[in-house]
């Protein structure tokens, strides 16, 4: 394994971070933090790595916050992408948060 990091942790609630390089399949990497992970399949730079195994349904977590919820079980060092990931930032369908932290749905 290279002592390189090449994971960034953002928030320590994260339960996945972001490449800071292009991963490929099968290596070990680190995060700041000294956590050993297998990458389980390529992931380009600035995309997502599962810190742990996420559920089906659970949420995933990113600057200490959900950024969305999977819609697949998850293994740790898999890629966390739109393939597996529900996301809930970003998106006109998924309503917005009104002032007071509401969400507030669009209507149909």
């Amino acid at each position: 394994m290279e002592d390189l990091i090449s994971l960034a942790v953002m928030n320590p609630k994260d339960n996945v971070a972001t490449a800071v390089r292009d991963l490929t399949a099968g290596e070990k990497v680190k995060t700041e933090e000294g956590l050993e992970i297998e990458v389980l399949n390529p992931i380009p730079f600035g995309h997502k790595l599962a810190l742990m195994d996420i559920a089906q349904g659970m949420e995933v977590i990113k600057y200490g916050e959900p950024i969305g919820v999977t819609i697949k079980h998850i293994k740790k060092g898999e890629h966390t992408h739109v393939h597996n990931v529900d996301g809930a930032r970003g998106r006109g369908d998924k309503g917005k948060l009104t002032s007071d932290g509401v969400l507030a749905t669009p209507e149909v």
